[in-house]
């Protein structure tokens, strides 16, 4: 059960991870569209669990490699826009959510 707290600081970080992707970091989407669709916080506040919508999703590996490759600058990043709302910059950790392809597959079984 998440508290109220780790819910506005995973919302705080979802929209200005989203910002910034559209933005600033567009080169380390690699030619990808991508969606902040999910931030789970932990309990302490030290460790986020990014969840990324990638389209197209052929391209979901390259672009979570780019990611984890510049995660310490786009924490920086994402440090100088919350630094004044958080005490700490959580650690950053991408996960392709792929709830949108499963919808799909549902949908074409269905038909």
């Amino acid at each position: 059960m998440d508290s109220i707290r780790q819910h506005k600081v995973g919302r705080l970080i979802q929209r200005d991870l989203s910002e910034m992707f559209q933005r600033e970091c567009k080169e380390y989407a690699g030619g990808a569209m991508l969606s902040v669709t999910a931030v789970r916080v932990s309990p302490d506040l030290s460790y986020a669990r990014i969840y990324l919508s990638i389209f197209p999703s052929s391209l979901a590996g390259q672009v979570l490699h780019g990611l984890e490759e510049n995660n310490k600058s786009i924490r920086f990043l994402l440090g100088r826009k919350i630094g004044k709302q958080t005490r700490i910059i959580p650690e950053l950790r991408f996960f392709v959510d792929d709830s949108l392809d499963y919808i799909e597959k549902i949908d074409q079984l269905l038909q």
